[in-house]
């Protein structure tokens, strides 16, 4: 047709690259998933415990001693809470009778109840709710023995952490002077840049991810129990853990105890106050937790989190959730370093919306105006 000019012929090449190129990395990521993951997170780990790992260094302990009593320290935390989640789960599959018999009660006044207010139900609706209930509890519990019986991948990873973390924490100077040997000189400084600020934007969100998540759990254990949850700890250490995936963490958290409080609670306000303390809880983590403890680290704007977040769960599940963040981290610092991928940092990083930014000097002037 006149008028119209065909694309030229280098951009749909770059373009059919492009695609076959997250294409293969896509396929790599999926097929090689379990070998994969399990070194990222020992990467994560590794920041983690680096702090802790350097302290002791600088008391002059040597730097082998340092790293087995640091690894040590992390596997008590990690696998100990692991360990009082899996002993607790067990409790929780011996009183799956004894709840799912609280659960069918619960439905029979709840019939009882709709029906004194808007006439009576049927009794194929009311049999079709409770063989719903029924097959709920059922799945639950092969849900729960599948996640309780450790698999040989499971095994692998829990085994296998550890040993990447050492090894990461001991050869840390190795893997800089490597990165650094492979590149021209001209680029060293520029490199030695994007490796430390990596390194201090990861130690940082790490460890405050850490505390942010320490600090819920004793929220939300206590809440639950203010509130009258049945497995008050063991539902507000969940609840918590989940808070490692940004945004959808404590949304997911939260439906496990407010499953309970609605098919076992002693009634409709044990679920409200399950939802009154999810809403003071992400409110104190959004605006008072998250802002000083972790203090923005990764600077990625929201909906490339949330984007990220959903890929991540895609590709690798819970793990590529809990990975992309930092990931997302990384690559905004090494576009702002590279001159030709800055345009790629301001579009996945937080500036260039400031004018926009809800603040409370804004508030201050819309409500004067309002007046």
């Amino acid at each position: 047709m006149k008028g119209k000019k065909p694309l030229p012929y280098n951009l749909i090449t770059k373009l059919v690259i492009l695609m076959l190129f997250f294409l293969l990395l896509y396929t790599f990521l999926v097929e090689f998933k379990n070998f994969l993951y399990p070194i990222f997170l020992g990467i994560l780990f590794a920041y983690l415990l680096y702090p802790v790992a350097k302290v002791l260094e600088n008391w002059s302990v040597p730097r082998i001693p340092s790293i087995l009593l640091s690894v040590i320290f992390g596997i008590v935390i990690v696998y100990g809470t692991f360990f009082f989640i899996y002993s607790q789960l067990r409790f929780l599959l011996k009183d799956l009778p004894t709840l799912e018999a609280q659960a069918v009660k619960n439905i029979d006044i709840f019939f009882s109840q709709v029906e004194s207010q808007f006439g009576e139900i049927s009794a194929d609706q009311q049999s079709v709710l409770k063989n719903t209930i029924s097959e709920f509890f059922q799945a639950s519990t092969a849900n729960l023995d599948a996640i309780l019986t450790a698999t040989a991948q499971t095994a692998f990873v829990v085994f296998i952490m550890p040993v990447y973390v050492f090894f990461l924490l001991y050869y840390r100077n190795k893997y800089r002077d490597f990165i650094l040997m492979v590149l021209p000189e001209k680029g060293h400084q520029k490199t030695d840049e994007i490796i430390k600020e990596v390194s201090v934007v990861m130690k940082k969100y790490m460890g405050g991810l850490f505390v942010v998540v320490l600090i819920l759990c004793a929220i939300n254990a206590l809440g639950l129990y203010i509130v009258g949850i049945k497995y008050w700890l063991l539902l507000g250490l969940i609840a918590a853990i989940w808070n490692f995936i940004p945004y959808f963490g404590t949304i997911i958290g939260f439906s496990f105890p407010l499953v309970m409080a609605l098919l076992t609670g002693d009634g409709p306000g044990t679920a409200i106050g399950v939802v009154v303390l999810f809403i003071i809880v992400q409110f104190t983590e959004n605006n008072i937790l998250t802002p000083n403890i972790t203090g923005g680290q990764v600077q990625v704007n929201p909906f490339f989190i949330i984007l990220g977040v959903l890929v991540g769960g895609l590709i690798w599940g819970v793990p590529g959730m809990f990975i992309v963040v930092p990931l997302l981290a990384t690559i905004r610092i090494v576009c702002e370093k590279v001159e030709a991928l800055r345009p790629w940092a301001f579009l996945i990083g937080d500036a260039g919306t400031e004018k926009h930014a809800l603040t409370r000097g804004k508030l201050k002037r819309f409500i004067r105006g309002r007046k």
